[in-house]
């Protein structure tokens, strides 16, 4: 894998280096506004844990030729290399809707399967258009059970304002959508068909208002059922 790619003759795209560190405190900043925006939670994370990715190699950092900031992404493995997440993924407010986003994702995922190429490669997002980069890298959509066990990796939800939903039904369903690349599950021979459940974005937003009714009705029965039972317990 190239460490440095030039993309539309105006973007460097490259694995971030100790050179990039004076960046990490304006791309948490940015990462923390778009969740509030969004109403969905990136990760939190610190300038210091993202010096860290970037001291390792683990970190996608994309500038304009001058070097100012434009977008970023890091990569965590989860139950010893088992599993690896594309995280974090944030793209200046300037800069969206160019293409940028897509370039770093393929970058991430280049690094991805240089370094653990036996691992399946992971992501939950409610993003459509992260959905469908991800779709156009070989991903498919999983159930919450085949993503990782260990709790850390659950952990960095905990600042999203739907963490409660994850809580609560035992980390089966909420908002977002689990999505993954098995390399055992990709013929050698020939490239996977990619998923194309995205290919009507309206069919997804359907799902997505389907699946928000249904958590709130279940999230509303429960209520009920824990007033009834205090009331029982005021009773006795």
């Amino acid at each position: 894998m190239s460490n440095i790619e030039i993309v539309a003759n105006e973007y460097i795209v490259e694995t971030a280096e100790d050179k990039h560190f004076h960046l990490a405190e304006t791309i948490c900043k940015e990462m923390e506004e778009s969740a509030k925006q969004r109403g969905t939670g990136i990760a939190k994370r610190s300038p210091v844990y993202i010096q860290e990715k970037m001291a390792e190699g683990k970190a996608i950092i994309a500038t304009t030729l001058l070097g100012e900031w434009v977008g970023f992404c890091y990569i965590e493995t989860w139950e010893h290399g088992k599993f690896v997440a594309n995280s974090g993924l944030i793209v200046h407010p300037d800069y969206r809707k160019s293409g940028i986003a897509k370039a770093i994702k393929r970058k991430a995922f280049e690094l991805s399967r240089t370094k653990y190429p036996e691992a399946k490669i992971i992501g939950i997002t409610t993003s459509l258009a992260v959905m469908k980069i991800n779709s156009d890298l070989g991903y498919e959509p999983v159930t919450f059970s085949e993503l990782p066990a260990d709790d850390a990796f659950w952990k960095g939800c905990s600042s999203c304002v739907n963490y409660d939903v994850l809580t609560r039904t035992n980390r089966k369903n909420c908002l977002c959508t689990g999505m993954m690349y098995d390399p055992l599950q990709v013929p050698k021979t020939e490239k996977k068909a990619p998923w194309d459940f995205l290919k009507e974005s309206k069919l997804y937003e359907r799902w997505m208002r389907i699946k928000q009714r249904i958590l709130l009705r279940r999230e509303i029965r429960e209520a009920k059922a824990r007033k009834r039972q205090n009331e029982l317990e005021l009773v006795h």
